[in-house]
């Protein structure tokens, strides 16, 4: 596992492991598969050494990541991993160690099927239980897996999915506490993003903002703000609710100081195969011919256009996922940038597809074509807001995911980016690399797990600020990272540093974790 500074491909360094067969790019792909698996066991406070490096004595708190634990039950695999039963994994750094807890999260619908020990739910994306279209047509319960994201708000640890309530976990121990409506906030069963957005203080105060999505014909978005610090943590602050034309298939958004930012795709959705047992109800989501995306901004509450209604913006061709940022600039923002536009304007930058990525239903997601599946590239959306007009430039044309900036940063101009790349500069292939890219001059920095290591979600983590003391530069601290070692078929933490992408340290961990999608960071 090396370091490559500059614009050429990363080199390899894999002297210590015994190499498999390659594909012409580079990886194998049993390695990449081996992966997907259940995790056979929960572990508490487990102190763990780092087998390479050092673990930086000034790391100190908690990184929690959730993800798909269960894959496979009585001998039916699950038909795409985000169907899998969400599991919570905790490392807690303190004074230059690291301890590990996994737990699974006690959904009802977990408890049901593991006392059963076969499928009882379908999935969202194609799971189907076992006895053919007559056991699945007109079924539509839906299972809440909480597999998606974990985060803290007030005294409760959240796992989210985004189709349903939370569930609330005790922050040391995991374990389960149940459906949580965060003190009557939210309706049971009502929607509740599993990707919310932390505003280090544009208002005064640390908030967790937030939203709910009631989709149909006419879709509305409830957007919600909470406190996180202070007597307040976890209290309702501010909310609000609109509505829009068309189908909202969202999962990220994006704020600023003044706005909300969603990406509407042009995306429609035909229930029918859902109804009748044939396909997960996200299979039945495609790209609507000649549709338009939009942008949709909301105005949050305490900014200078608070209470106006939402604008509409058309948006680019492709679909979105996640978005890396958002900012404001007027007339010239920093270095110069934006010096074209005439007005107040709102810089978006997101990971776009050509196209709505999915898995078909006679599809088994160990043996995906990568070529067929349009790559994730990270481009910049410059909206003027007097007259409505945008432009687009491409930042990177190397296949990536998970993108973030310094959480400090967060809904400013931030000049770094941290995200998860392919190895190869051009292409779809699997996550094995992580970036530092320099949204204005484009200079970037490139640690690779390559050739049998795959990367997940990176999480940057700022260098805390002393006491009376400056803030640190933007790009100082550390990057986290979860790692698939094919070589040994286990999972790593890898600790990076934030500024050099230098490795720093890497722990080896005593489970097999499949790829995990999102997580947090809690400092103390």
């Amino acid at each position: 596992m090396t370091v490559a500074p500059g614009p050429g491909p990363s080199p390899v360094a894999a002297a210590d492991r015994a190499l498999p067969s390659p594909n012409a790019r580079g990886y194998d792909r049993a390695d990449w598969a081996s992966a997907f698996r259940n995790v056979g066991q929960e572990l508490s406070h487990v102190p763990l050494q780092a087998s390479k490096g050092t673990i930086p004595a000034e790391l100190k708190g908690t990184l929690y990541r959730n993800g798909p634990g269960r894959l496979e039950r009585g001998g039916q695999w699950v038909h795409h991993p985000f169907d899998g039963d969400g599991m919570i994994t905790a490392l807690r750094f303190e004074a230059g160690g690291v301890s590990l807890s996994n737990r699974f999260v006690r959904t009802e619908g977990w408890l049901a099927e593991e006392k059963a020990g076969k499928p009882l739910y379908r999935g969202v994306f194609g799971t189907q239980k076992p006895g053919g279209l007559l056991a699945n047509a007109f079924d539509l319960r839906l299972k809440n897996i909480a597999n998606t994201h974990v985060v803290k708000l007030g005294d409760q640890l959240l796992a989210l999915w985004e189709a349903s309530s939370p569930h609330a976990l005790d922050p040391d121990s995991l374990e389960t506490k149940g459906i949580s409506l965060l003190d009557g906030v939210l309706k049971p069963g009502e929607a509740f993003s599993a990707h919310p957005r932390f505003d280090p203080g544009h208002h005064g105060e640390e908030r967790m903002v937030t939203f709910g999505v009631r989709s149909g014909p006419r879709s509305t978005i409830r957007l919600m703000e909470f406190a996180t610090s202070g007597p307040r943590a976890g209290q309702l602050l501010s909310e609000r609710s609109d509505s829009f034309g068309g189908f909202a298939f969202l999962h990220d958004f994006a704020i600023t100081p003044n706005w909300a930012v969603f990406l509407q795709n042009a995306i429609a959705f035909n229930p029918l195969p859902f109804v009748l047992g044939q396909k997960g109800a996200a299979q039945c989501l495609a790209s609507k011919p000649g549709g338009q995306a939009q942008f949709w901004l909301i105005p949050r509450d305490g900014g200078a256009y608070a209470g106006q209604p939402p604008r509409i913006v058309p948006a680019p061709e492709g679909f979105v996922f996640h978005h890396l940022n958002a900012w404001e600039l007027n007339e010239a923002g920093p270095d110069g940038f934006g010096g074209e536009v005439e007005g107040p304007a709102l810089v978006v930058e997101s990971i776009f597809y050509a196209d709505f990525p999915s898995i078909g239903p006679d599809t088994d997601f160990r043996t995906i074509d990568f070529d067929l599946i349009p790559e994730g590239l990270l481009e910049r959306c410059t909206i003027d807001l007097n007259s409505g007009t945008l432009r687009t430039e491409r930042l990177s044309e190397r296949c990536c995911e998970f993108a973030m900036v310094n959480p400090r940063r967060e809904g400013l101009f931030s000049r770094y980016g941290w995200m998860a790349v392919a190895e190869r500069e051009t292409g779809n292939d699997p996550l094995q690399a992580i970036k530092k890219l320099d949204l204005i001059s484009g200079e970037r920095k490139v640690w690779s797990a390559a050739p049998r290591g795959f990367v997940s979600e990176p999480v940057m983590v700022p260098r805390p600020i002393p006491v009376g003391g400056a803030e640190p530069a933007e790009d100082d601290g550390w990057v986290l990272c979860m790692v698939w070692n094919g070589a040994r078929c286990g999972s790593d933490l890898v600790i990076l540093d934030a500024a050099s992408l230098e490795e720093l340290a890497v722990v080896e961990l005593p489970l097999a974790i499949p790829y995990g999608l999102h997580g947090s960071f809690v400092e103390g």
